[in-house]
This record gives C-alpha cells, sequence and structure tokens, in this order.
C-alpha cells in the first residue's frame, strides 16, 4: 500500500483519457481533487453518478489500478459501496446500461481471493429475485467464471460466495437450471457436500434440494453421482443446519415416485432408517432449551419416516413432535406500551359517557381538528 494512500489524482486523469477519447488529459485543480476524493470516500446523492464512477474504475486495468497506489483492499470497498446500490431492483438493472456488469463479471477472474468473492456477493445480490438482472448475467455468459469458481477456485470463501451467487442466478430461471445441468453442476454440488466447511455444505444441500423440487427427475442424476450415501452421512453431522439441510434433500428423493417404495433413495433404505433412529434417539436426550431449537429438525425426521415407512415415527409417541405451546402465538407485551394514539383516545371516550370534568380533544392525525 502506498504511504499516502490511492493516488485519485493520477487515476482519474488516466480514466478520463482512455474512457471514450473525446477528452484530453488535463491538471486537476484543488476543487477538483477535492471533490474526487470525496466522491471515491463517501456516499453521493446521485446514486447513478456514483455507480458510472465505479464503472469507471472496473474498467481500469489493473496494472494501471496498481500503478495509482489502488489496493486490493481500496477494491474491495468498492465493490461494498457497489453492492449497498444494487441492492435496489431498479440500480442492478441500471448497472448493465451504464456499462458496469461485464467489468463486474470480470471481476470473478481476479488475481486477488477476496475481489473474486466480493465479486461473486455483488452479483448475487443484483441476480436475486431480479428475472432481468438474471437474463442479463446469463446473457453476459456471467454462469462460466461463477461454475468455475465454485468448481475449482482453491479459496473455499470463493467458492462458497460463488456457489451463493449460482444460486441465486438459477432460482425461478429455466435457462440457468438448464445451463447449470449442462455444466456438470450436480458432480460440483457432489464435491461441496464432501468439503470441509460446514457454510459450504450448507450452501449446495439446499441448491440440491431446490433443484430436486423443481425437477423431480433430477432424482436419477443424484442417485448414480452417489449424493444419498453423502447426505445420508450429513444427517448426522454435529452441525444442526447442516443435518437439517440433508434431511431436506433426502425428504425430496424419498418423495420422487419413479425411484421405487422409498422414492429415489433405492438401496440406500436400510441405511436410512439406521440413521432416522439414531436421530429420533438424541432428540429424545434433548434439554427442552435444544429441543425447541430442534423444531425443524424433529419435523423433518417425522416425515421422512412417515414418507418412508408410511407409519408415524415414535417421535410422536413420546410427545416429542409438538412440544406444548409451540403452535401459539407468542403472548402479547409489548402492544400496550405502543398504543396508537387514536385506539387510546377511542377507549377513553367509548368507556365513559359522562362527559369529564376536563374535556380531552382527538388527537391531531392529518389535519386540524373537525368542529364539533
Amino acid at each position: 500500500m502506498a504511504k499516502d494512500g490511492p493516488n485519485w489524482d493520477g487515476l482519474l486523469k488516466w480514466s478520463i483519457a482512455n474512457s471514450d477519447g473525446t477528452q484530453p488529459t488535463r491538471n486537476l485543480s484543488e476543487e477538483d481533487k477535492r471533490w474526487f476524493m470525496e466522491a471515491m470516500q463517501s456516499q453521493t446523492v446521485d446514486v447513478i453518478k456514483r455507480m458510472k464512477e465505479i464503472t469507471m474504475v472496473m474498467q481500469t486495468p489493473e496494472q494501471v489500478l496498481e500503478a495509482q497506489g489502488v489496493t486490493a483492499a481500496d477494491i474491495e470497498d468498492m465493490l461494498d459501496e457497489l453492492q449497498e446500490h444494487v441492492e435496489s431492483i431498479d440500480m442492478a438493472n441500471d448497472l448493465h446500461s451504464i456499462g458496469g456488469l461485464v467489468p463486474l463479471l470480470g471481476y470473478l477472474k481476479n488475481s486477488h481471493a477476496n475481489i473474486r468473492a466480493k465479486a461473486a456477493e455483488v452479483v448475487s445480490t443484483i441476480v436475486q429475485n431480479n428475472p432481468r438482472s438474471q437474463q442479463l448475467v446469463m446473457e453476459a455468459n456471467g454462469l462460466e467464471p461463477l461454475l468455475s469458481n465454485f468448481a475449482s477456485d482453491p479459496d473455499v470463501t470463493v467458492r462458497t460466495k460463488a456457489l451463493g451467487a449460482i444460486s441465486s442466478l438459477i432460482r425461478h430461471n429455466k435457462p440457468g437450471i438448464a445451463a447449470f445441468r449442462l455444466a456438470n453442476g450436480y458432480a460440483a454440488l457432489r464435491d461441496a457436500v464432501g468439503a470441509d466447511s460446514a457454510r459450504f455444505q450448507r450452501k449446495a444441500l439446499n441448491l440440491i434440494q431446490y433443484l430436486l423440487r423443481e425437477n423431480h427427475s433430477d432424482c436419477n442424476v443424484v442417485n448414480e453421482l452417489g449424493l444419498p450415501r453423502v447426505m445420508l452421512h450429513l444427517a448426522s453431522s454435529e452441525d444442526a443446519e447442516v443435518r437439517e439441510a440433508a434431511l431436506r434433500g433426502l425428504l425430496e428423493l424419498a418423495r420422487d415416485k419413479t425411484g421405487g417404495s422409498n422414492g429415489g433413495l433405492g438401496e440406500e433404505d436400510e441405511k436410512l432408517k439406521q440413521i432416522l433412529e439414531e436421530r429420533i434417539k438424541g432428540i429424545s436426550l434433548m434439554s427442552p432449551e435444544d429441543l425447541g431449537a430442534a423444531r425443524e429438525e424433529r419435523q423433518l425426521v417425522d416425515c421422512l419416516w412417515s414418507t418412508c415407512y408410511k407409519e408415524p415415527s415414535s417421535l410422536r409417541e413420546k410427545g416429542l413432535l409438538s412440544l406444548p405451546g409451540e403452535d401459539d402465538p407468542p403472548p402479547d407485551v409489548a402492544s400496550k406500551h405502543f398504543e396508537p394514539p387514536l385506539r387510546g383516545w377511542a377507549a377513553n371516550h367509548t368507556g365513559d359517557s359522562k362527559p369529564s370534568v376536563k374535556k380531552q380533544e382527538a388527537p391531531l392525525l392529518l389535519g386540524p381538528i373537525p368542529p364539533n
């Protein structure tokens, strides 16, 4: 890192000179330097203008940025800011129109792992529940570098962030799901569920469950890859969220009508029964606090047992499937402290037919008090 921070002066001059060729390089005044430093280091009112400035930096070659003292940490901070802007769907869609989407996707191939991870996180924000941006990223071949990072990046954080972006990109996106399948995405998911990172495993299992729910014919692919065995192993994981994610995936396989009596699980039936019995035993030994936290796991175990063996699990007999008070709404202990003025005013006037000594006025809402 340079002693005095990035040379924004030199970077701005280079960007202006090489962006469109219409403006000559010029020496910056102190006022211009001050404006540029403030623009790069703080939020601005004009979001589109700010996104254009960020786009200009993303379009600048890495070696030029380094020559001007811009570090990887500076780029990460810039991407953090961009992520805040694109949380708005309109801003996310505008990123492509101002030329920022393609250089952002280029950061997925950056030499710095943190930048690759942050770029994937921004892409995930852009495409989440946003069909237009999903289409734009697909048209810009954004799925390819995401798949590459997910499958083979040496940094597990980069792989995890890329998987998160892929999950957001292909959800409710049939062309995206088709492209993921053609790119052998299930093989990459198999490797992911076998990784050492619990977070990486959870994301992979959640995506598997979503894909199976969308298309049960994929159960055949999952079986051929040996994923049920891995999922059965993870159903006994020490991480509660990994266990639940594995059970959800197994439930989707069990619901598949093409895989025999127990759905798509097939030859894993005996192992599955043993795992479920172990989970039932483990749940039975839980403290009341742990039982409350394991509500979803209890329901998944019972549902999976019922689906496979056509009978309720012993959790029902033991009274552990639904604990007392779980289905009751939480007690209302705060509303009286936050009673709306109109409600309180109405209660005072309807509960007493005799006029009070001191006349109370109606609360002022949208205008002056109406005449009596």
